[in-house]
């Protein structure tokens, strides 16, 4: 299995038994994303212990090396200490709030379900259509997982979810690929939804953005789709502002890992070339609904 994740074939052929898989277009990242992550997860120094992704890997059809290009160990190890990153808040989310509600955004082929379950977390997973068709055919899902298919700029996800347990949001390599007045929007939006809330979210450089939308390519020769919002810290700090809702803005630092890489994860931001070309993970924090005046309904 270890041997499918590391050589995949140049010329691909469909495999009898596997199950088949096309995506393209911002969709297509889900695989790039889980190719990578498997990888590492692969590797017997690994960062991020993920043996779903590895079999989610192996098992589908899908030509991963002729399509992404190589794995690149650098790029599977980053990708596998932000996945960490994120878990890291979900994991602390359920210290305080242990059958409370993972919203999981955008969510792909990310395997994280089952790299932080208590047995407790009520998981949802919202989608386009067709990653969300392909993720119900890859992956399990219990009585405690539910799958919206639906664009997550549209809101409408939002009825229907039980926040009185607690609701944390989050958006892993999603909302890069939004209109800035998209994610901002989608942004005040959980705020009134969820108050009391958390959400955490990624984002590219302002730089990294702008050379999106030039055309670039991935670790492996990848091309990636443009990445339309990027942000910077000074840019993270305006948040409160232009979110009242938001009371709370902070920085979720990278793990260490393996490597002169790993040791210099958690230190981006006092690394003068980083500084202002890294992504950052952002956690929020939502105020908590008025209370009601006394007297009143």
């Amino acid at each position: 299995m270890i041997e499918d994740v590391r050589r995949q074939d140049v010329t691909h052929q469909p495999v009898p038994g596997r199950s088949p898989v096309d995506l393209r277009g911002v969709p297509e990242t889900a695989l790039w994303t889980v190719y990578h992550r498997a990888a590492e997860a692969a590797r017997p120094d690994a960062v991020l212990a993920d043996p779903r992704a590895v079999r989610l890997v192996a098992e589908a059809d899908f030509p991963f090396r002729e399509r992404l290009g190589p794995a690149r160990p650098g790029a599977a190890q980053v990708l596998a200490l932000r996945a960490l990153a994120f878990d890291g808040v979900v994991r602390d989310f359920l210290a305080r709030h242990p059958e409370g509600t993972v919203i999981a955004l955008g969510e792909g082929l990310e395997t994280q379900f089952w790299r932080v379950d208590n047995g407790r977390v009520h998981w949802v997973t919202v989608d386009l259509s067709d990653p969300l068709e392909l993720r119900r055919r890859l992956l399990p899902h219990g009585a405690r997982q539910r799958l919206v298919a639906c664009d997550a700029r549209e809101h409408r996800w939002m009825a229907g979810i039980d926040a009185s347990r607690g609701v944390l949001v989050t958006a892993q390599g999603l909302l890069m690929y939004l209109q800035p007045a998209q994610a901002h929007g989608l942004i005040g939006a959980c705020a009134a939804a969820f108050p009391g809330g958390t959400m955490v979210f990624d984002t590219v450089s302002r730089r990294y953005s702008a050379r999106s939308r030039d055309g670039v390519r991935g670790p492996g020769g990848h091309r990636l789709p443009p990445m339309p919002w990027g942000m910077d810290a000074a840019q993270r700090r305006l948040l409160r502002a232009e979110h009242p809702s938001v009371t709370e803005v902070t920085d979720v630092p990278l793990p260490y890992g393996r490597g002169l890489l790993g040791l210099l994860a958690p230190h981006t931001a006092a690394v003068p070339l980083l500084r202002k070309n890294r992504p950052l993970i952002t956690r929020l924090r939502f105020a908590e609904a008025p209370a009601d005046p006394p007297g009143g309904p």
